[in-house]
């Protein structure tokens, strides 16, 4: 199951007020939530008719100060809510209820907080939960007093001005929130010079060492198939790429999908020597890693896990504090954590509680630091002689336009977040990306990775081209670090680096070598290991039969290239180019009506969602049902008088394309209504359609159709998700509970539900995908 992921501002600002002008007001001249509200619905807050006077601050005030002089005390509220102004715009500051309204509000905000010292800053009371604990006990003591004098003016002045080296040693000392806030102040320029003087290399290896770029190969699969992953694998190292992290995004949660995927990559690296040198991981849930690894002891390598700014963001990935501690003490191998994070992933799950995104995001690196530092306390416990490889990846972008939408907020959130997690002490890559409902083409991606590479990030995604097949998000394609290796002198890591060049793919200045972009050698170099003694040829005539199955399976493979080394064959590019230009198509798509009826014992809703367009742009309004919805549900609810306990419901998404394919949904429903029947749940005879629904749509109608209940009840909400992928693709998100659960509001969320995704003629075919949730329900049953 992939994860329930996890974007940014305009180009940077300097940190004081230049050139604009205030006028001065009493106590109610601060701005007021609802006129962000108001922003929601225009898309921005540049363009609000009414704006807001601003009180003029006096020459060195800080936040608190200011508040204390202009409103007569000091809130968390309007504390964050001045720190949250003095960020570039993004629309997810928006959502929050934290973004500037204008630029002089934002240049006000800026003064304020370059003026605020930094025992002050970590004295506000920003969050309270157990993270916020274990960040306050992650921090060095002694550097801590050595800088809590410092203003953030000084601090960032301190980081454009010093060495890399100086920087670190009071990088320590600095808390989640100082360097959240420091970022805030520096250009798109600074953050760059800063994030150049800054490495931090996986022990052991060359990884975030100057000179190096990395990349983490993802070989995502429609269908979890061994072939489709193990191919994907070969066709990275046939472009020299892949020398941080093999690690696969899974279709299936079931742990015993989850240990034939880690058994695939594992084999590939165990043939040819490799694990030594390159980890794995599926990223799974980390419970299920831990499980596969009691059951399959020594099959995994790092352990992943999403991660989040605060408690209750946490709980949205099944996850907490003192969970995570627990896993950081049984890590007493050389690979410790794969992390991901991303900024808008606690905004757009409800958990942002009047927090920016940037803050939120620095927070996840401060949880990183310290269940980096309990690795380490483990493995000196274990007498474990090597340092514990933990890597941070940077999902920037994942999320979608309601956090941010253009390729240079696209930029900003990068450099952001680089800093950030370098400032941490920690290895941090980027996934330089975008939904494909998003104002960012693939064009545009090289662009964005041309004004990144610069900060020197640890390294960057890596698939056969810029479309990931089973995710349908675009990224970082094997071409793009040829042609960034070649531009920027980069290297990858040497034990890499020596194989490549054992195979023939590189020569030893990392230039392409006579099996350059033929994944076919890498087959046959694969087969000799494995004691194939064949003639070459036959054994590149199967893997041809191979390589043309995981292609009928919607995988994307690269061959070869185009004029230069760097560029896509030109007609695998034509095909990307359309794919993407048929994925916009199906993000604006919607349930035609004489479809929807046709829909057996169909009950249509609709959520709050005026028009397609708010749809995208602003998800909340599609998670929640308009009124005459909810009457409907309750009526419906009156009628069943209990007699069912499992209700079918069906979305549009992002995808009205998958629900509408022929011969797909139907079928689907059907086995599903008979599987679930087989294992004694009783299914309500009505299919709930809902037009314009996100995933959290579905919960809402379960609260009230099982309201009042006290058995367990079911919710199986089929819905169109992933266009891009080349398949037209729906998912079934599977929610149990008992009623008492399901009678209080916001109860059930993302954690307690499973998801089984890639439903498609072309990629899990139907009736498999009602047989997995099949099992699921029996699981959980």
């Amino acid at each position: 199951m992939a994860a329930v992921f996890l974007g940014m501002g305009v180009l940077g600002y300097l940190y004081f007020l230049t050139g604009a002008t205030c006028r001065s007001a009493a106590a109610d001249v601060l701005w007021r939530r609802s006129w962000l509200m108001d922003a929601i619905e225009t898309g921005t807050n540049e363009s609000l008719a009414s704006r807001p006077t601003l009180a003029q601050p006096l020459i060195g005030e800080d936040i608190v100060a200011y508040l204390t002089r202009i409103e007569g005390r000091v809130t968390r509220e309007r504390c964050a809510q001045w720190l949250g102004a003095a960020n570039p715009y993004k629309e997810g500051d928006v959502f929050a209820g934290v973004a500037a309204v204008n630029a002089a509000h934002r240049g006000i905000a800026r003064a304020l907080v370059a003026a605020t010292r930094l025992r002050t800053l970590d004295a506000m009371p920003l969050f309270d939960d157990e993270l916020t604990v274990l960040l306050a006990g992650s921090v060095d003591g002694a550097a801590r007093a050595a800088t809590a004098e410092w203003t953030l003016d000084e601090l960032a002045s301190f980081l454009i001005r010093e060495t890399g080296d100086r920087i670190d040693m009071i990088a320590r000392g600095l808390s989640s929130i100082a360097i959240g806030s420091v970022v805030k102040l520096l250009s798109d320029a600074q953050l760059t010079a800063v994030s150049a003087k800054l490495f931090r290399a996986l022990p052991g290896s060359m990884i975030g060492a100057s000179g190096y770029l990395g990349a983490r190969l993802q070989p995502n699969s429609p269908t979890d198939h061994p072939d489709d992953i193990r191919w994907q694998v070969f066709c990275g190292w046939a472009f020299g790429v892949g020398d941080v992290l093999l690690g696969t995004n899974p279709v299936s949660s079931d742990p015993r999908s989850i240990a034939i995927v880690e058994h695939t990559l594992r084999d590939v690296l165990q043939t040819f020597q490799l694990d030594a040198a390159l980890p794995h991981c599926v990223l799974s849930h980390i419970d299920v890693q831990a499980a596969v690894e009691q059951a399959h002891p020594g099959s995994t390598a790092l352990w992943f896990q999403s991660i989040a700014g605060s408690d209750a963001a946490n709980r949205t990935f099944d996850v907490t504090v003192s969970k995570m501690l627990g896993h950081a003490a049984a890590r007493v191998g050389r690979y410790g954590f794969y992390f991901e994070t991303g900024q808008g992933a606690d905004c757009t799950n409800g958990h942002a509680n009047g927090v920016d995104m940037v803050l939120h995001e620095s927070r996840k690196y401060g949880f990183a630091r310290a269940l980096t530092a309990r690795v380490a306390d483990a493995q000196r416990g274990a007498g474990t002689a090597v340092a514990p490889w933990v890597i941070v990846n940077d999902v920037a972008g994942f999320i979608g336009p309601e956090v941010f939408r253009t390729r240079a907020q696209l930029v900003r959130c990068c450099l952001e977040d680089l800093v950030m997690g370098k400032l941490h002490g920690l290895t941090i890559g980027l996934d330089v990306c975008a939904t494909l409902h998003m104002d960012i083409s693939l064009d545009d991606l090289d662009w964005c990775l041309d004004q990144v590479l610069p900060a020197c990030p640890a390294y960057l995604m890596a698939l056969p081209t810029k479309v990931d097949p089973m995710l349908g998000y675009l990224t970082t394609g094997f071409q793009d670090h040829v042609r960034l290796r070649e531009n920027s002198g980069s290297r990858v890591n040497p034990p890499m680096q020596a194989f490549f060049e054992s195979i023939g793919v590189l020569d030893a200045d990392g230039a392409p070598g006579p099996s350059f972009g033929d994944p076919l050698q890498l087959f046959v170099a694969y087969q000799r290991r494995r004691g194939d003694v064949r003639d070459a040829r036959e054994i590149r005539a199967v893997g041809a039969v191979q390589l043309a199955a995981v292609r009928a399976r919607g995988v994307f493979i690269a061959e070869g290239h185009g004029e230069r080394a760097a560029d896509l064959s030109p007609a695998l590019d034509e095909t990307i180019r359309a794919i993407y230009d048929d994925a916009k198509l199906a993000f604006w798509a919607t349930l035609p009506p004489t479809f929807v009826q046709s829909i057996p014992d169909v009950v249509v809703l609709e959520s709050c969602s005026a028009s397609r367009e708010q749809y995208v742009l602003h998800p909340e309004t599609g998670e929640r049902l308009s009124a005459r919805s909810v009457d409907r549900v309750c009526l419906l609810r009156d009628a069943h008088a209990n007699a069912y306990d499992l209700q079918l419901v069906i979305s549009d998404g992002l995808n009205a394309l998958s629900i509408v394919e022929p011969g797909q949904l139907r079928p689907f429903l059907d086995a599903v209504r008979q599987i679930a029947s087989d294992a004694g749940w009783r299914v309500a005879p009505e299919h709930l359609v809902i037009n314009a629904g996100r995933v959290r749509a579905g919960y809402r109608v379960a609260e009230t159709l099982f309201d009042g209940r006290s058995d367990r009840c079911a919710l199986v909400h089929v819905i169109g998700e992933r266009p891009g992928t080349g398949h037209n693709t729906f998912s079934a998100y599977v929610s149990v509970a008992d009623g008492a659960t399901w009678s209080t509001r916001n109860a059930v969320d993302h954690d307690i539900t499973r998801v089984v995704s890639g439903v498609a003629h072309t990629a899990l075919p139907p009736l498999d995908g009602a047989r997995h949730v099949g099992t699921l329900l029996q699981r959980v049953g």
